[in-house]
């Protein structure tokens, strides 16, 4: 049996990963449950009526975006479950982790579209804009560009 720097084996090591990536999902689902829960109370609300065509087209299209950024955080889970016991869990990791980062893909253009849609319902269209496009830049910033910067470092 072969081990690495840490003394795992590789089935240890699939074990710790998914491990790891499962509290990870564990936290996106919760901001995706919010947001997701957000959306779909919106239609219900007494000045939903008041949106114009654009504001119920980025609605509309934040809805979709929401419902596949839960789809691919749960993603992983129904992959383990088709899987399980079937001796491939290095695999299930390694998809489950493609499926995450997409996921956080998604969660970003959830994040951005809802600021965007607040911000443009309550103060302009303009002001809707520049605070989406300022969450996606911090989003990108935080989620992309630190973690590549820390992993030149190392």
């Amino acid at each position: 049996m072969h081990t690495d720097d840490r003394g795992e084996s590789p089935a240890q090591r699939a074990d710790r990963n998914w491990n790891e990536l499962l509290q990870e999902l564990r936290v996106m689902q919760t901001g995706v449950q919010i947001l997701t829960g957000f959306l779909l109370t919106l239609p219900f609300q007494s000045r939903f009526a008041d949106l114009d065509h654009y504001q119920r087209t980025v609605y509309l299209v934040l809805v979709v975006t929401a419902v596949i950024a839960t789809a691919l955080i749960v993603a992983p889970v129904s992959v383990h479950r088709s899987l399980f016991r079937q001796q491939m869990k290095r695999v299930i990791v390694t998809q489950a982790d493609r499926l995450a980062r997409v996921a956080l893909g998604v969660l970003a253009l959830v994040m951005t579209g809802a600021t965007l849609l607040v911000f443009d319902v309550v103060v302009g269209r303009t002001e809707g804009i520049v605070a989406g496009a300022t969450v996606l830049v911090v989003l990108a910033l935080v989620w992309v560009v630190l973690p590549e910067v820390l992993r030149r470092r190392k």
